[in-house]
């Protein structure tokens, strides 16, 4: 999405609130490859702004007086704007969290995510990939384990290699990480990710995992050891449109 090495990402940040807005710009601001090109108050202000300034990546708040988040989200997605919209917000109830990704986020993250994080997170988005806060991607996995019974009859159009590949997507690993696994580039595992989806007409990466779960392809993730947290740091590589 970047306009090529050296070229500093474009983002637009769209929050209710302008403390925020200038602590997210000047905390950017920080950051050589990474300029603020527009802030706006709402999701309707977003989208035009959006509209207006082609930002590499797009940091959206979700409740906001006037149009929200999610709506805003839905109207960048569907427009076809060249746009990665990661949700920043508060709060992380389930209707913000599956409400924002149906829509098309790439990411979800929360207010308190920490600067690194953010900045990692604005650099995953802008090559294509997503991000979710820790706490999300549980409740990601656990809504996409939750079908009753496995249903395989969807892989049914793929081969054998790319029903291998989509196993591993299912697990949040990334087309380099996937090569590594099946003994293959990591560009032919992106050209066997491509194909998936195309095959399934899924859109996007989230959207495999959702697949391959509810195909029985990925184990459902064990209860964590008793005084030991859970894994929820693994991060999700979501690489849109075959990347």
């Amino acid at each position: 999405m970047t306009g090529g090495a050296g070229t500093p990402i474009r983002v637009v940040v769209v929050d209710d609130q302008p403390l925020v807005r200038t602590g997210i710009a000047a905390l950017l601001g920080r950051s050589a490859d990474i300029v603020v090109v527009a802030e706006a108050a709402d999701g309707a202000a977003g989208v035009r702004a959006i509209r207006e300034h082609r930002p590499d990546v797009a940091l959206m708040d979700l409740m906001m007086p006037g149009t929200d988040g999610v709506t805003a989200i839905r109207e960048i997605a569907g427009s076809g704007l060249p746009c990665a919209v990661l949700a920043l917000t508060t709060f992380d109830t389930d209707e913000l969290v599956f409400g924002a990704l149906r829509a098309g986020a790439v990411g979800f993250l929360l207010k308190d995510t920490a600067p690194d994080e953010l900045r990692a997170a604005i650099r995953a988005a802008a090559t294509g990939q997503g991000t979710l806060a820790p706490a999300v991607t549980s409740r990601v996995i656990a809504a996409a384990t939750a079908a009753p019974a496995a249903d395989r009859s969807v892989l049914a159009g793929l081969t054998e290699r790319e029903i291998e590949v989509l196993a591993e997507v299912g697990t949040g690993a990334g087309n380099e990480e996937i090569g590594a696994r099946l003994y293959m580039s990591g560009a032919t595992a992106r050209t066997h990710v491509g194909r998936i989806l195309s095959k399934l007409q899924v859109r996007d990466r989230a959207g495999l995992v959702v697949v391959a779960h509810r195909a029985g392809l990925v184990p459902a993730p064990a209860d964590p050891a008793p005084g030991r947290p859970a894994a929820h740091r693994r991060v999700l590589e979501i690489e849109p449109d075959g990347t």
